[in-house]
């Protein structure tokens, strides 16, 4: 065979390398897209938080809001802090109000495009 000819992928090869790109797409299909929420619908709600994490791959709220729990999906902690959130400031008790969008999926869970805490609005998106 000519050396710059590869040989042929045996069956062994091949389930190697399906098996190897499968593992590299897994964290791609884990991530969630922005599909699952109402984009023509801008919720605005204001309340205490209630729980917080500011965990990657996005930070959440907890927030009471007229007597419902919802979840809010905020934007990546660096994110934040790098629009100006202080980190620290998403903290239980602290009364904040956010504009985003509602999940078509899951009741009461809104996906953040802003959060206003302090009278200081920073953008997610």
């Amino acid at each position: 065979m000519p050396a710059n000819v590869s040989p042929p992928l045996s069956r062994r090869g091949f389930a190697l390398a399906a098996a190897a790109a499968a593992l590299l797409a897994t964290p791609a299909l884990a991530h969630h897209g922005w599909s699952s929420y109402d984009s023509n619908t801008l919720v605005t709600i204001e309340g205490p938080i209630l729980a917080a994490d500011t965990g990657f791959p996005h930070a959440h709220i907890e927030l009471q809001h007229e007597g419902e729990r919802w979840d809010i999906v905020l934007a990546p902690p660096s994110r934040m802090t790098a629009r100006g959130l202080p980190d620290g400031a998403l903290a239980e008790g602290v009364v904040v109000r956010v504009e985003g969008y509602p999940s078509t999926e899951t009741e009461w869970e809104l996906r953040a495009e802003t959060i206003t805490v302090d009278d200081k609005t920073v953008q997610l998106r």
